[in-house]
């Protein structure tokens, strides 16, 4: 008996043991299933960041690789020679660096890609979010949105062998490589950038307001024109300048059909040359690294970036300012 416990107190001992076992063993199948958990979780904010931040980093290598050729380049070649000469001769015996022929084709193609673009995709995106019956807005929409998957070589061909010829029936002084077609054939390209995202911005806006038109005895045209254009105006100016962007930055629809003489261009019926065209031109040939007429390619490709940059920063600031008012 000496060695014994009486029953009562060994149940009474045992049962905190059996708790603690319990509680022991329910920790140790939390903690592994708490520490794998948080493993994951920091795994995928791994993951995600280097996702963004790769983009980040593409944008500041491409930057970086642009404004170092670049500047080798103006150390040899004045800035103010490179904004206002009137010639563009870099490959020649005669060399001339003004960006300006190549800068006046460019905003020539733009102007009257978007003088097509701009109103045909704005009718479209107000017909499919206002007027367009769900059936067949779920068929032209995609039908729309495969103009933007064609290749732009072949919208190159097409403005050089269909709507050139088709041109000059028209205008018989019309040249055969012209900026027309070129810009023409561009705006049709770029119709879906703008009416895809305008259509997506003006069913964005709440169907408040357009039954409080309706109850004031708006028709639906003056509803879609006078309400929902004006709220959808944010995403709708940022489609305008998504597509003046993808206009100037277009590349082998100029360099097919546009020709590639660098001349300063006051008419859309004559020749002329891109900066997409020429780096697409001079990037073919075998220019030895570092030369002066290499390190061209990367001034023209700067002046491109700053150009885009100029439009983002126009189209962040329309969008904020319509969203403020509206």
């Amino acid at each position: 008996m000496g060695g014994q416990c009486p029953p009562t107190l060994s149940l009474l001992s045992l049962r905190p043991l059996r708790l603690c076992g319990l509680l022991y063993m329910t920790e140790q199948k939390t903690l592994p299933s708490k520490l794998v958990r948080n493993i994951r979780e920091k795994s995928i904010e791994l993951i995600l960041f280097l996702a963004a931040f790769s983009s980040v980093a593409t944008t500041v290598a491409i930057l970086f690789i642009l404004i170092k050729e670049s500047l080798a380049f103006f150390t040899q070649i004045s800035l103010w020679d490179f904004l206002t000469d009137t010639q563009w001769t870099p490959l020649f015996g005669d060399a001339h660096y003004g960006i300006l022929p190549l800068l006046t084709g460019t905003l020539m193609t733009s102007m009257v890609a978007l003088t097509v673009a701009i109103p045909m995709g704005t009718i479209a995106a107000i017909y499919l979010s206002e007027f367009a019956s769900n059936t067949l807005r779920e068929i032209v929409k995609p039908c729309l949105e495969l103009l933007a998957a064609i290749p732009t070589v072949v919208y190159g061909y097409f403005a050089l062998l269909f709507v050139s010829p088709l041109l000059q029936k028209v205008f018989p002084e019309l040249s055969y490589f012209n900026m027309l077609s070129a810009g023409l054939v561009m705006g049709i390209m770029i119709i879906p950038f703008i009416s895809s995202i305008s259509e997506d911005a003006m069913r964005s806006v709440p169907l408040g307001l357009r039954e409080g038109s309706y109850a004031m005895g708006a028709t639906r045209l003056q509803t879609a024109l006078k309400v929902v254009f004006p709220a959808g105006i944010s995403g709708i100016s940022a489609a305008y300048i998504l597509a003046t962007s993808r206009a100037v930055g277009e590349t082998m629809i100029v360099a097919v059909a546009a020709g590639l003489q660098p001349k300063i261009v006051w008419h859309p019926f004559q020749q002329g040359a891109t900066i997409t065209a020429y780096i697409v031109q001079v990037s073919l040939g075998d220019l030895p690294h570092g030369t002066i007429e290499y390190q061209t390619i990367f001034a023209a490709g700067l002046t491109l970036v700053l150009m885009t940059l100029v439009l983002n920063i126009i189209g962040h600031f329309l969008a904020k300012h319509y969203r403020e008012i509206y």
